[in-house]
């Protein structure tokens, strides 16, 4: 893919893939209404501005050209497949009684239906503005979006770790307006972490930060294999 324009990595940790763009020598900016690292360039409540340019108005997307590239970390947590049969289940929340947890699970139902049409908004928006758009989700065979979404994964990363990430965390990438490109960079990076650690997050719609933290290894080594399709001289290359 050839990127004339500027790169726009929206929502939590965009900033890692921003910072290793910006090292590739692309105009980068990230965008989240959190700035926990304190470098985050523009600090936009992401889903209004959705909002605003799926129904015509003002919004940052006026100002992201053909040339440029999103790259969307949306939040998934009413989407993962380990959060939907606990969260949709009596079998949670047992020191409730079954009204309150009916109430609850009501809830979580409309949450995650919110969500997912932020997200078909969002690509509505890009495609009728003709904006190339990378969406992040994470891979699983119980997940909502496996069995509920508008296509199927571009690219399933099976084994981030093999590419230098802290988690094994299989992930799913979709390609809108653009196609992916196929090399294997392995860099296996022997700091694993363990997502059943991780702590949750503290307010809805939010991924944990530490669960959803990114290698900056792995940002460069899935630019050059997906993004640019550019051999480098570290690790083995092949044919994926």
């Amino acid at each position: 893919m050839e990127i004339k324009g500027r790169v726009h990595c929206f929502f939590e940790q965009s900033g890692t893939f921003k910072n290793e763009f910006k090292k590739l020598g692309y105009e980068a900016y990230d965008y989240d209404i959190q700035n926990n690292f304190d470098e985050t360039d523009y600090t936009n409540d992401l889903f209004k501005e959705i909002e605003n340019a799926y129904d015509g108005k003002p919004s940052l997307f006026d100002d992201i050209s053909k040339d440029d590239l999103i790259m969307a970390f949306f939040p998934c947590i009413y989407f993962c497949g380990s959060n939907n049969p606990l969260e949709f289940s009596f079998a949670t929340h047992t020191s409730l009684p079954l009204y309150e947890r009916t109430q609850k699970i009501i809830q979580r139902s409309r949450d995650r239906q919110y969500f997912y049409e932020l997200l078909l908004k969002m690509i509505a928006v890009c495609i009728k503005k003709e904006l190339r758009l990378i969406i992040e989700n994470p891979h699983s065979s119980m997940g909502y979006l496996t069995h509920n979404f508008v296509k199927k994964p571009d690219i399933i990363d099976e084994n981030r770790m093999m590419r230098g990430d802290f988690f094994k965390k299989p992930t799913d990438y979709w390609f809108f307006n653009c196609e992916p490109t196929h090399l294997f960079t392995l860099q296996n990076n022997k700091e694993q972490k363990i997502i059943r650690k991780c702590r949750n997050a503290k307010e809805t719609g939010l991924c944990s930060e530490e669960r959803s933290m990114i290698s900056p290894d792995y940002a460069r080594n899935f630019i050059c294999d997906f993004i640019l399709g550019k051999k480098q001289q570290i690790g083995q290359m092949n044919l994926f």
